[in-house]
């Protein structure tokens, strides 16, 4: 057993391979123009104006707004293995062990961007904690719908939208003739074919419930800026037992960048 051979930049691709292929943050997230440090930061563009042409031209200077957001969000993983360089020899070794962490930080990432409903526009909130939209087979498809509709009314673009939800919702919509009555999931929770008022359905366990009350978040990809990156990677030999260890720390952020491009309804499901 040894530490002689160890290539963190093969574990890290591992990592990202997968990690990528299930992540729904990395999805319907905007991501940042640049990383320095542990600071992300994202350019929103001011609006053009549009004039009655007379004759002449004035020209608008177009400006950008830069955001920036603290990657304060730091999580760990560390793994006991045998012998790292044999694991990392043979190849598929790796793959059992890399996948369990890489699913772990999916699932961390996607419930914190997931919880950043909090930050929708007034306006495009549909139900509450106290009172919470009673979902059933009949309203479920047209309750989704409502959401889209807060979008279009604050101008939001058509293209890239999503609304996120979870299986106790899915199984209602597929019970609409509407939606499929056989959905397929894809890894990264995308409900393959089925797009409500525009937008593309997607399914996670991630969403924030509590007592009961479950939430359904609508976004464009601009309402949410996200970035994270992987820290370290490093392997050693562990002190208290016959075996190595491998340990990476990845670190992110995120926060609503426009809130009138996010819509969350809360609601229950019998």
């Amino acid at each position: 057993m040894a530490v002689t051979s160890f290539i963190p930049q093969v574990w890290e691709a591992k990592l990202l391979t997968k990690y990528n292929k299930g992540a729904i943050a990395e999805l319907i997230t905007t991501r940042p123009t640049k990383i320095a440090g542990n600071t992300i930061t994202f350019n929103k563009a001011t609006d053009v104006t549009i004039k009655d042409y007379a004759g002449s031209v004035a020209w608008d200077t177009v400006n950008t707004t830069s955001v920036d957001i603290l990657m304060n969000q730091k999580k760990y993983f560390s793994i006991q293995v045998d012998d790292v360089d044999a694991v990392q020899a043979a190849g598929e070794l790796m793959q059992p062990h890399v996948n369990g962490a890489a699913v772990s930080l999916q699932e961390t990432t996607d419930s914190y961007v997931l919880g950043l409903f909090t930050g929708a526009h007034a306006d495009n909130v549909i139900g509450n904690d106290t009172t919470p939209i009673a979902l059933t087979k009949a309203n479920v498809y047209d309750s989704i719908v409502d959401l889209g509709t807060k979008l279009n009314k604050k101008k939001v673009p058509k293209a890239d939208r999503f609304c996120v939800i979870d299986s106790d919702v899915l199984g209602l919509l597929s019970k609409d003739d509407r939606f499929t009555r056989s959905p397929v999931v894809l890894e990264n929770g995308v409900v393959e074919g089925q797009k409500i008022n525009g937008m593309q359905i997607v399914v996670s366990e991630e969403l924030s419930q509590a007592a009961g009350k479950k939430k359904i978040m609508a976004l464009h990809k601009e309402a949410i800026g996200f970035g994270k990156q992987i820290d370290q990677v490093e392997a050693m030999r562990l002190e208290n037992a016959f075996a190595d260890g491998v340990r990476g720390l990845t670190v992110y952020g995120s926060s609503v960048l426009r809130p009138e491009a996010l819509a969350v309804l809360t609601a229950t499901v019998a």
